[in-house]
C-alpha cells in the first residue's frame, strides 16, 4: 500500500510543477512582445530582447544595446558585436568589440574558464564550439610538449605565455604545475557538423589571431532552445548523442541503451514548452520508475525463476528420497541392483535395440559371469514414468515366481536414470505369431500357450499377497521364450490392490484400445476389478483363434470385418441360441471352436456375465463338449446373421474408447 501512495503523491507534485513552471516561463513566448531591429539586425526576438521591451519578453542576459550600425551585447565584462543571428541553429555571432584597437599582440577578453558549468547551474551566453584556444601564463618554461605553443609577444622575461588548442574541458585538466588560466577564445564555428570544427593540427598563434578577428557562436539560452525543437529534432539530437557516447565505449553506452526510451519521455515533455521545473522533476521521477522497473526485471525476476527451480528441485529430491529408501528396503528382498555404468556395460553402450515400449526403449543385453541374456527396459523420463510407477513395476515384478509371468532380474535407478532388467525372451512377443502366416502354431501349442496365459493371469489375481490388475492384457505383452512357454509381460501399467476391494480407483483406468473392458469406459457396465483383465484375455483368445486382429475394416467379406460378431454367427443359429451344430463341428477344429466359446464368455459387456480366470483355466482345461454358448454380447445385434451393423456398433464403442482414452494412459 506505501509505494502506490507515495507513487501517486509523485505524480500530483509533478503535475502541480508543470502547471505552475509552464504558467511562469509562458510568457517568453509571449506573442505582444513584438519584434525589432538592432543596427544591421531585422526582425529580431526572443531570446533577444532591448531595453525598451516590457518585462518578460526575452532574457535579460541577451540584451542588445543597439545603434544605428551597431548591435552590441555585453558578455561579462566584455563588449561584443553581433554580426548575425541564426534561428535554426539556435546561435548568434559574436567579435570582440575593441579587436581592431588591438595590435598585432592580441589578447582575448573572454576571461571565462572553459568549464559549461559552475556549481551544477546552467551557464548563459556559452560559446557553441567545445574547441577553444586556451592562453595559459607560467612562471616556468615549459620544454618537451609540442602543445604548449609559445607567445614570444606577449611573454617576459619572468613570465611565459602559451597558448593550447583543444576540447576545452579537457585543456584545462592537464595543465603543467607551473601555469595557470589567462584568458581563452573560442574557436570559430564556420561550418556545419555536429556540435564544433575543430581546430588545425600544431595550429599557430597566428592562426589563434585570425580566428580572434573572425569571431565566434555563441548559443541561444538552454531552455530557448529546449522548447524551441520539435518531438522530432529532439529525437534526432538524443539518438545523436546516443551514438557519440557509444563511440566513447561500452560503460557509457550500455546505461543509455538500457534505458533509452527516457529519451521519449525527456522530448515529450520538451516539446510542449513547459518549464525548467517540470523538465527537472518529470525526468526524476520517469527514472525512479524505469530502475524499479530494472530492478524488477534483472534482479527480482531472477530470483523468482531461481526460487522456482529451487523448488522443483526439492520436489524432485524428495521423489528421489523416496524411491532410495524404498529401493534399500527392496535390496535384501528383491532383484539386484545396478549402476548405471553396469547397465552400459551389460548392454554394450545401449547397442541392439530389441523395441520400444510406451514406458521407454529395450534393449539387448549380457550378464556375466554366465552370458545369460537379459532384455535391459530404460524407463524415459516423462510425465508417465515418474517414480510411483518405477516403485510400483519393481515392488509387482520383484514379488513374482511363475513360469507363466515374466522375471524381473535386476534394475538401476540414479536418480532420474532408471532402467529394468527382465529375462530375455528369444522367441519374442505372442503378436509377431499369431498375425503372420509364415510363422503359425499348431492348434495343440495354441491352446496350450493361451492355458499358460490364463494360468499367469489367474496367479497375478489370485497367487500373490496382493491383487495385482495388469490392465493391458494384449499379444504385445505376452512374450515366448525357447520353448516357446507364454509368460504375461510389461507391468508398466500393474496396480496393487487387496483380493476384497471390488473398487478401483478412476486414476487406475489404462490400457490399450481394443482391450479395454467397458466398464473401464462407463460404469454403467459394471465395476472395475480383476474382471477388466478377464475381458481383456478374452479380446486375445478370440484373435488367437481366427488369427486376424479382431476389428479389420479391409476384410474382403463385411460380415467378417468383426471377427467376434462373425464367429458367433457360424457357431450360433437365431433360432437356436445356445446349441453347436454338426455342420460347424466339421468346418471349425475342435480347440479353434474351445478357444472362441471361452474367448466369446470373457467378453461379455457385464463384468458379472463373465468367468474368472480360475472358471477360464477350468473351460481351457475341460472338454469342448461341457462348454455351452454364451449370450449374445451388447455388440452383437440378436436380429441380425451378418457382422455388418454389429462391426458398426463396435466402432462406435472404440470411437468411444478414443475419446475417453485422453483420461488413461494409452
Amino acid at each position: 500500500m506505501a509505494m502506490p501512495i507515495v507513487l501517486n503523491s509523485l505524480t500530483f507534485l509533478c503535475v502541480l510543477a508543470v502547471l505552475v513552471a509552464g504558467q511562469a516561463e509562458g510568457r517568453h513566448h509571449d506573442p505582444d512582445c513584438p519584434s525589432f531591429s538592432c543596427g544591421p539586425l531585422r526582425n529580431v526576438s526572443s531570446p533577444f530582447l532591448q531595453a525598451s521591451d516590457p518585462p518578460g519578453c526575452g532574457y535579460r542576459s541577451y540584451e542588445l544595446i543597439c545603434s544605428d550600425a551597431k548591435a552590441a551585447i555585453r558578455i561579462d565584462d566584455a563588449t561584443y558585436y553581433v554580426s548575425s543571428i541564426n534561428y535554426s541553429d539556435y546561435s548568434f555571432w559574436v567579435v570582440a568589440a575593441d579587436m581592431g584597437l588591438y595590435n598585432s599582440c592580441p589578447l582575448p577578453r573572454w576571461n571565462r574558464p572553459p568549464s559549461r558549468y559552475h556549481d551544477g547551474m546552467e551557464v548563459e551566453l556559452e560559446p557553441r564550439s567545445s574547441w577553444q584556444a586556451c592562453f595559459l601564463k607560467c612562471s616556468r618554461e615549459v620544454k618537451n610538449n609540442a602543445t604548449y605553443i609559445p607567445v614570444a609577444c606577449l611573454s617576459t622575461n619572468d613570465t611565459y605565455v602559451y597558448v593550447l588548442t583543444g576540447y576545452g574541458s579537457i585543456l584545462m585538466e592537464y595543465l603543467e604545475p607551473s601555469c595557470g588560466y589567462l584568458a581563452m577564445i573560442p574557436w570559430p564555428w564556420d561550418s556545419p557538423g555536429p556540435w564544433c570544427n575543430k581546430p588545425q593540427e600544431n595550429a599557430s598563434y597566428a592562426d589563434v589571431v585570425k580566428s580572434m578577428r573572425i569571431g565566434f557562436a555563441v548559443r541561444f539560452p538552454f531552455r530557448y532552445f529546449r522548447r524551441s525543437t520539435s518531438i522530432k529534432e529532439c529525437l534526432i539530437r538524443q539518438f545523436r548523442d546516443l551514438s557519440q557516447d557509444c563511440s566513447y565505449g561500452v560503460k557509457s553506452c550500455v546505461p543509455k541503451i538500457l534505458l533509452v526510451d527516457g529519451a521519449f519521455w525527456y522530448c515529450l515533455v520538451d516539446a510542449t514548452g513547459f518549464g525548467d521545473y517540470a523538465l527537472s522533476i518529470i525526468p526524476f521521477v520517469f527514472w525512479f520508475v524505469k530502475w524499479i522497473a530494472v530492478l524488477c526485471r534483472f534482479v527480482l525476476a531472477p530470483l523468482v525463476v531461481l526460487i522456482f527451480l529451487a523448488h522443483k528441485y526439492w520436489k524432485t529430491r524428495i521423489t528421489i528420497d523416496a524411491v532410495e529408501k524404498f529401493l534399500r528396503m527392496q535390496q535384501m528382498l528383491g532383484p539386484m541392483r545396478y549402476a548405471y555404468t553396469d547397465i552400459t556395460a551389460i548392454t554394450s553402450h545401449f547397442r541392439d535395440k530389441l523395441g520400444q515400449g510406451g514406458y521407454g526403449s529395450v534393449f539387448k543385453g549380457v550378464l556375466l559371469p554366465g552370458n545369460v541374456h537379459v532384455a535391459v527396459k530404460m524407463l524415459e523420463g516423462n510425465p508417465n514414468c515418474n517414480g510411483e510407477d518405477f516403485i510400483n513395476e519393481v515392488s509387482t515384478i520383484g514379488r513374482i515366481h511363475h513360469v507363466n509371468v515374466v522375471r524381473l532380474m535386476g534394475f538401476c535407478s540414479e536418480e532420474m536414470r532408471r532402467a529394468l532388467v527382465y529375462e530375455y525372451m528369444p522367441q519374442g512377443s505372442l503378436d509377431k505369431y499369431i498375425f503372420s502366416s509364415g510363422k503359425s502354431f499348431c492348434w495343440d501349442k495354441l491352446a496350450e500357450i493361451a492355458l499358460g496365459i490364463a494360468r499367469g493371469i489367474d496367479y497375478l489375481h489370485q497367487g500373490c499377497d496382493m491383487q495385482i490388475l495388469h490392465f493391458d492384457i494384449k499379444p504385445h505383452n505376452i512374450l515366448l521364450d525357447n520353448n516357446f512357454v507364454p509368460k504375461v509381460a510389461d507391468f508398466g501399467l500393474a496396480k496393487l490392490y487387496p483380493r476384497d476391494n471390488s473398487f478401483v480407483p478412476s486414476r487406475a483406468l489404462r490400457g490399450t484400445i481394443g482391450y479395454i473392458a467397458p466398464e473401464m469406459i462407463s460404469r454403467s457396465f459394471g465395476a472395475i476389478s480383476s474382471k477388466s483383465d478377464v475381458y481383456s484375455f478374452g479380446m486375445l483368445l478370440l484373435e488367437m483363434a481366427g488369427g486376424r486382429r479382431n476389428a479389420d475394416p479391409n476384410a474382403a467379406n463385411t460380415s467378417q470385418a468383426y471377427y467376434p460378431s462373425w464367429v458367433y454367427d457360424r457357431l450360433t443359429q437365431q433360432d437356436h441360441v445356445g446349441e453347436i451344430f454338426a455342420h460347424v463341428y466339421t468346418e471349425m477344429h475342435e480347440l479353434e471352436r474351445k478357444l472362441c466359446i471361452v474367448g466369446l464368455w470373457c467378453i461379455q459387456m457385464r463384468c458379472q456375465d463373465r468367468p474368472t480366470m480360475s472358471d477360464v483355466i477350468e473351460m481351457l482345461e475341460g472338454g469342448i463338449h461341457s462348454l455351452q454358448m454364451p449370450s449374445r454380447p451388447f455388440f452383437c445385434d440378436e436380429g441380425h446373421n451378418h457382422a455388418e451393423d454389429t462391426y458398426h456398433l463396435s466402432s462406435e464403442l472404440t470411437e468411444i474408447s478414443e475419446d475417453m482414452s485422453e483420461n488413461f494412459d494409452v
